[in-house]
């Protein structure tokens, strides 16, 4: 029995503790699988931060003036701001912050409230305080609860606020709003006839209503018999209160608010409107914990409403949208699915090569590896999703190459004779630097990919992350774990042909390669040719990678930013012109509604009409058309019942096609990081019109002179008028009136006057009390024959104020101080952004345009250039991390280069696959791919190069003896390797999956698009460089060899002439008729004593002169 030292023969000589520690960590595997949350995308720190101010009534120019400014000048000197975008509206402030990606959440969420609170000093005193909000993809709703039916307003409402609190009291979900109510009022609607015939000024009913509606801190008293508490209560409780509050005493007389006006509690006016599947609605959007279970959140709150709903009147319908649990099953299933079908054909393959016993050493690294890794994020706080899941797809095949190598030494060391226990414990030691430094170079493609910048390396980062867990468990399963149990199963005998075959390639026996059967022997003998003419190998080489590359330069089908997809879900924005009322709004989204509800293959639509619609995520100001009056999700069908979602969104498009005056626009949801639409143009300058005019112009450019685009529209503001009051002051004075007596009258008139609040025993919030005139005198023409209450009595305001048109201003843009708009478009079918973005860039570096113009590609295209810059970096960075391991392990050079060339070989296979496929190149999924390609690639070289080593330097075998041996005896677990990996990807690049739960084959599932560029770069990449690599590597690493030779026996021939030469001319000429034998160079036969140097066992060859 050998004696076996080091680290890892200590450990594998206890085989009852490896085994009990590895029982140990597959049961907390499986524990963590089952309880980790599992979710669709993964959970993400944005680092976005929206500041909202509100001021009522407040015009877009003033709002940035008086609002926006003061927060810029506060907000600029944040650390690690990226950008800050500034947006104003009618009667509000948005201001939107981008931070690095690097940013720490909680300090920049600190330092953004504190300049808050230092700019809120400085802004207008009606103004509301600013609230500051973070974005975060979890906090989008998981399910959404419906609520209608033919039933009043407020019984709704009820119904509604009651299924809120029951929803909210789950422990996994953080809040529940609704959208689609409206917030309740109380009105005060005054008669102006009764007031001025009582001569009540609306000063005085204002002063009324707030000094009999307060809370007064009465105290307490105390006396010889004890100290006693004072209340007196003086907040209105009831509308009946409110009702007989007095106004003003007459004599004997009293006259209550109920004499003069009529006081409702009702609601506020509708600014928006909900709709569910083509009813009035309200809508209850359920929003999870950060780090809590969708699937088990949306279960509970499906129990909790089939709870509460059950004695409710049958004329309320409920029902659940866009719940994402069922998405998240969905996904998940398919990819678990999709890792089930790679195992099984990794299995087939090593079965059909190794036999049942070795397969089952093989596989059982597969599983493992997976619960360790479940058990690493599942301690580091991860979550499971699609990133997650697919991450074990892409490494199915490859963990099982440390075991391969394991298994397929310690067969051949069986073969020759040594016991089990002793061969695979010879095997880990022997084997360890190989499987270690393959997998090292593997994780040194993945490791840069870490610090991808912006959303989407946020977003990809969880793929590298799960590869790089579970290929360093792959590590301690085939170097710990599989010696122990292959030291208990493993195959005990071997065939003759077997030990037959070990023997001959061992480095002890002479090399016959005629006794060589099968593809092995065919293999070596095609290479004992071609490693004697290195320069043709070479050169053939060079002259195919070249032709590749420059048909790839001239063929490819172009590169976009993210793949295709295909949806389930998309938004429908619906936008139209004029100076619309929100019921305008409501007719014309529910014109548009109609017709989806109408198309095929839809399952829900939830639309919302008005000029603000709940649902859009904070901080997507830009992205949404400047005239949009509604939106409508809609959710289609389940895959399998349905068309596909392109003729559903074209049908759409036909239908709403004829409506005259609006607008529909259709975008998918996208299920990777979020960039917009395909083309979005910024456009800033110092001054508003400058910007303004610059964007018409390339507005109208878009139209009427590209071709190929569609869905335009630019963040002008919209044609429209608003009415202007304008004071005279001195006038007004002269009267005995003021601004703010005219503001509150003109209230009368609009939205109301705010007076007071109360809070009502049936409502947990408080309601406003406003003063409106009846709504048939809401008008302009009533707003000039008001008349103000002044020290002369009752004056016309068309004495001291002009109402005059003005044109007007939706919303007002700042981007880093500077005034900003954006023209955006989507391409049309079939071509491609990012040849539109450079015709673009073309034009406008074409034209002259004003001094401080300038101009960005925002979107995908900007995604695109920073996803590309830091691949492109992440490749170099990962090429030197693979440099200093091979550097470290082979000591030279040399040798670190030529593996190092594989590469470009696989580069090279990328290539010639997506030729084939007619794939475009994603600068996210085939970047990927190319980037995760390097790490691969060069195992099969790293295999070549330690056993070539070993036999060359240990051994003292001849260079092109070591070279044939080692391909001999490496070929198997090099295509063993190399097939196991890509039999892990093919489920995905075909879309071909079977689901083993459902016994039913799944082809072209929405989830595989995802990875169908990803999976073909790296099956075309490894196949095509391991073919090369087998005869390009030892070829190069005979080469010094064989031009030392072929220059040794060039000198030695061409010496012999000379030599022969001058004999010639020294003998006068003698022996012109021949030469003698004795001067003609024999032939170097490999069995002469010139060509000992090769050592015995090397092979016939031709003359290496010849």
């Amino acid at each position: 029995m050998p004696e076996h030292r080091g680290a890892i023969a200590a450990i594998l000589k206890r085989p009852r503790a490896v085994l009990t520690l590895m029982v140990a960590m597959l049961v907390g595997g499986i524990l963590s699988y089952l309880t980790i949350p599992k979710e669709a995308n993964p959970d993400i720190d944005v680092p976005v931060f929206y500041v909202s101010i509100l001021q009522q009534g407040i015009s877009p120019e003033d709002a940035e003036r008086l609002l926006i400014r003061p927060m810029e000048t506060e907000l600029r000197g944040l650390d690690g701001l990226k950008e800050i975008t500034g947006v104003a509206s009618e009667g509000h402030a948005g201001i939107v912050l981008e931070f690095d990606i690097s940013f720490d959440k909680d300090k920049a969420l600190t330092d953004v409230r504190e300049k808050v609170d230092q700019a809120s000093a400085e802004l207008p005193d009606d103004a509301e305080e600013p609230q500051v909000f973070e974005t975060n993809f979890s906090l989008i709703p998981t399910i959404v609860v419906n609520l209608s039916g033919q039933v009043p307003e407020r019984t709704l409402y009820q119904f509604a606020r009651k299924l809120q609190d029951r929803i909210e009291a789950i422990p996994t979900v953080l809040e529940a709003p609704l959208s689609g109510h409206r917030e309740e009022l109380v009105e005060v609607i005054v008669d102006q006839t009764k007031l001025e015939s009582y001569n009540i000024s609306q000063q005085q009913l204002y002063n009324a209503v707030t000094a009999n509606n307060q809370m007064v801190a009465a105290g307490a008293i105390e006396t010889g018999k004890g100290r006693f508490n004072v209340k007196v209560p003086g907040l209105f409780e009831t509308t009946r209160d409110i009702y007989s509050l007095p106004v003003l005493q007459s004599g004997d007389g009293l006259v209550t608010l109920g004499d003069v006006a009529e006081i409702r509690r009702t609601f506020k006016d509708a600014i928006n409107y909900s709709r569910f599947n083509g009813n009035p609605a309200i809508s209850i959007e359920v929003k999870k914990r950060l780090g809590t279970n969708i699937v088990e959140n949306n279960a509970a709150v499906r129990e909790i409403v089939a709870e509460a709903t059950k004695d409710w009147p049958a004329s309320i319908k409920v029902g659940f949208a866009l719940d994402e649990s069922s998405h998240i099953f969905e996904v998940l299933n398919s990819l678990q699915s999709s890792i089930i079908t790679a195992i099984c054909l990794v299995m087939i393959v090593v079965v059909a090569a190794l036999g049942a016993r070795s397969a089952f050493l093989i596989g059982f690294a597969i599983p493992t590896s997976f619960m360790l890794g479940f058990l690493i994020i599942n301690l580091a706080g991860m979550t499971v999703n699609i990133m997650v899941l697919f991450g074990l797809v892409l490494t199915t095949g490859m963990l099982v190459d440390g075991a391969i190598v394991i298994v397929e030494y310690a067969d051949r060391k069986m073969a020759e004779g040594m016991h089990r226990r002793d061969a695979y414990i010879r095997a880990a030691q022997r084997m360890f630097w190989p499987v270690f430094s393959s997998t090292a170079t593997t994780l040194a493609a993945f490791i840069p990919m870490l610090l991808w910048p912006g959303v989407a390396g946020e977003f990809m980062s969880y793929l590298p992350l799960m590869v790089i867990v579970v290929l360093s468990a792959s590590i301690v399963t085939a170097m710990i774990f599989l010696p122990v149990v292959g030291g208990l199963i493993g195959k005990s005998e071997a065939r003759q042909e077997d030990i037959e075959t070990a023997r001959h390639l061992s480095g002890e026996a002479h090399l016959d390669l005629n006794e060589i059967h099968g593809i092995t022997g065919s293999y070596v003998r095609m290479l004992s040719r071609l490693v004697r003419w290195p320069t043709v190998v070479i050169g053939s080489v060079v002259l195919i990678t070249v032709a590749v590359f420059y048909t790839f330069a001239n063929n490819s089908n172009g590169v976009e930013f993210f793949v295709e997809e295909e949806p389930e879900r998309a938004v429908v924005l619906v936008s139209a012109r004029g100076n619309l009322s929100p019921q305008e709004m409501r007719e014309i989204v529910v014109g548009v509604e109609d017709q989806i509800l109408q198309t095929p293959g839809i399952k829900h639509a939830i639309a919302f009409a008005g000029s603000e619609q709940p649902g859009v995520k904070l901080g997507d100001v830009q992205d949404k058309p400047v005239d949009s009056i509604g939106q409508i999700t809609i959710e289609l069908n389940d895959y399998c019942c349905r068309r596909k979602a392109k003729p559903i969104f074209e049908e759409i498009r036909s239908r709403t096609a004829g409506m005259p005056g609006v607008k529909v626009e259709i975008r998918k949801i996208e299920g990777g990081p979020p960039t917009g639409k395909d083309i979005r143009l910024e456009v800033t300058a110092q001054t508003y019109e400058q910007v303004k005019t610059t964007t018409g112009i390339i507005s109208d450019h878009f139209r009427n002179e590209m071709e190929g685009l569609r869905d335009i529209e630019d963040s002008r503001p919209l044609p429209g008028i608003e009415w202007q009051l304008d004071v005279d002051r001195e006038q007004a004075a002269r009267f005995g009136a003021d601004i703010t007596s005219v503001g509150v009258l003109i209230q009368l008139v609009t939205n109301g006057v705010l007076v007071g609040t109360y809070r009502p025993d049936d409502s947990d919030d408080e309601i406003d009390i406003r003063v409106r005139l009846p709504l048939a005198e809401r008008s302009l023409e009533r707003m000039d024959a008001l008349r103000v209450q002044t020290d002369r009595g009752l004056v016309p305001l068309t004495n001291f104020v002009t109402r005059t048109p003005k044109p007007k201003v939706s919303t007002i843009t700042r981007q880093n101080g500077a005034f900003s708009m954006q023209v955006k478009a989507n391409v049309a079918e079939g071509l491609l952004a990012d040849d539109k973005v450079k015709e673009v860039d073309a034009w406008l570096k074409g034209r002259q345009w004003p001094d401080g113009m300038n101009f960005r590609f925002r979107g995908a295209d900007e995604d695109q250039k920073e996803s590309g810059e830091f691949l492109g970096k992440a490749a170099i960075a990962a090429v030197f991390l693979m440099f200093v391991i091979l550097v470290t392990q082979f000591n030279s050079f040399y040798q670190t280069i030529i593996t190092l060339l594989t590469v470009i070989l696989g580069v090279t296979g990328v290539l010639i696959g997506m030729l084939m496929t007619g794939q475009r190149f994603s600068i996210i999924m085939t970047g990927t791919g190319v980037v995760a390609l390097a790490g691969i690639v060069v195992n099969n070289a790293i295999v070549l190069m330690d056993t070539y080593n070993r036999m060359h330097r240990e051994m003292g075998l001849d260079p092109v003896d070591a070279i044939l041996r080692t391909a001999a005896q490496r070929l198997r677990p090099i295509f063993l390797t190399t097939f196991t990996t890509m039999m892990g990807l093919v489920p995905m690049a075909t879309q071909i999956t079977v689901d083993f739960f459902s016994r039913e084959i799944e082809v072209g599932g929405i989830t595989s698009t995802w990875w169908v560029q990803l999976s073909t770069a790296i099956i075309f990449g490894l196949g095509f460089s391991t073919l090369l690599t087998l005869i390009l590597v030892p070829t190069l690493l005979a080469a010094p060899s064989i031009y030392s030779e072929q220059i040794k026996a060039f000198w030695r021939v061409l010496r012999e002439r000379i030599t022969a030469i001058w004999r010639y001319f020294r003998g006068g000429g003698g022996g012109t008729n021949g030469t003698r034998a004795s001067d003609v160079e024999k032939p170097n036969n490999p069995s002469s004593p010139a060509n000992e140097e090769d050592g015995p066992s090397q092979p016939p060859m031709p003359a290496a002169a010849e």
